[in-house]
């Protein structure tokens, strides 16, 4: 006989119920569980896409440049003042008082124009009197030339010694000279006459007016200060040490002040062979053309001698330049992303901060100026231009 046991229904019921509270708790585990990795995966897919968007970079137009070709020179720094090459100092060449002035300064003039008339009274009788002395001469002249015919006729009849006609001779010797001398002092006399009148010795511009009409003025004193523009001389001060880089003929661009955004040109003419005394220093004698008259007489320049230059050849900053495995290497933009391009460098300029690239780039090319953290070659990168051209394309069609 089998013996089947038997529980109170109250206690049956106490055995089922953790029974069920284990499974209803397995279940919501499992649920949670389930539940956290979509989770998990949704975020990791997230991130992946916030990584993905940051790694485009946008830049400003301070982080790249555009490549332009043209040339690099490599300059010495030099300075100094301008002067004229013809300047001069007008001066009286006689005795005489001023009767007018007729120029003032920076009125232009022209070679052979008169700018002060003396008073010629006390000249033109100085040149009658000559005259007369002159005429004098001739007359003295004359009468010894006849007396000396006469001689000649008596020496050959033996009416009279040699030696008195060589007396006759002598005389009119003497009459030629004194009509020279006489003749020649008439001339000084008629240019003195003419000096009075003073004209320009070139064509230029009065720099200054020392005289006025009724100054009584002496030989040689001055009357007006003179100057041509059209040629100016650039002394520039340059070290010993640098002139053996200087040639003749080296080519010189410098600015003035007051000429803002204006660059002028000149060539070296020569250099001084002596030093200046405490400096050391050498002056560079550059010519510069002044065709319109600009530049004016004691302006300062300051600028420097092409050395040496360059063809015309792209130009990269020194800031583009990066040293990767012994290479120089830029990073240029294409299409949006940055590539590491090889290059070779030719000549440096330091001073303009630039170098010229021989091979490897060419011009209109965009390459990156500055280190930016986490940019490197394959990086994705937003140009502004090309920004505010798509604005300006979603502009018009918002219009449109």
């Amino acid at each position: 006989m089998k013996i089947i046991p038997t529980f109170p229904p109250g206690r049956r019921m106490r055995w089922r119920m953790p029974l069920i509270a284990v499974l209803i708790a397995g279940l919501g585990g499992g649920g949670w569980m389930a539940l956290h990795s979509q989770d998990s995966k949704a975020v990791e897919k997230k991130d992946a896409k916030a990584e993905k968007k940051q790694e485009i970079y946008e830049l400003t137009r301070a982080d790249f440049a555009t490549i332009e070709a043209r040339e690099l020179r490599l300059n010495l720094p030099v300075s100094g003042a301008l002067t004229p090459l013809n300047q001069a100092t007008i001066k009286s060449k006689v005795a005489a008082e001023v009767k007018e002035t007729l120029v003032t300064e920076g009125m232009p003039v022209t070679r052979g124009q008169p700018v002060v008339r003396l008073d010629t009274a006390d000249l033109a009788s100085h040149v009658a009197t000559q005259q007369a002395a002159l005429e004098e001469a001739k007359a003295k002249l004359s009468l010894a030339q006849k007396t000396q015919e006469s001689n000649l006729a008596l020496l050959k009849q033996k009416y009279i010694s040699q030696n008195a006609f060589d007396t006759s001779s002598s005389q009119v010797e003497l009459a030629q000279a004194a009509v020279k001398s006489a003749a020649s002092q008439l001339e000084i006399a008629r240019r003195a006459l003419d000096d009075a009148t003073v004209r320009a010795p070139f064509d230029g511009i009065i720099s200054k007016r020392l005289v006025q009409a009724g100054e009584k003025v002496a030989s040689d004193t001055p009357l007006f200060a003179m100057v041509n523009l059209k040629q100016l001389i650039f002394e520039a001060q340059v070290p010993a040490s640098e002139i053996p880089r200087i040639k003749a003929g080296q080519g010189v661009t410098f600015n003035v002040d007051g000429f803002a955004g204006r660059t002028f040109n000149g060539k070296v003419a020569r250099i001084n062979p002596a030093a200046e005394a405490g400096s050391r220093a050498m002056t560079v004698y550059i010519e510069v053309a002044n065709a319109d008259g600009a530049l004016k007489g004691g302006m300062f320049a300051k600028g420097g001698i092409t050395l040496e230059k360059s063809n015309v050849m792209p130009i990269v900053p020194l800031t583009a330049l990066r040293q990767e495995n012994g290479t120089s290497t830029v990073y240029k933009i294409e299409n949006d992303k940055v590539v590491a391009q090889a290059v070779k460098t030719g000549l440096r300029n330091d001073d303009e901060g630039m170098v010229e690239v021989t091979s490897g780039l060419s011009s209109g090319s965009r390459v990156l100026t500055v280190n930016l953290a986490g940019v490197k070659p394959g990086s994705s990168v937003k140009l502004p231009d090309a920004a505010s051209t798509k604005q300006a394309s979603a502009d018009a069609n918002r219009k449109g």
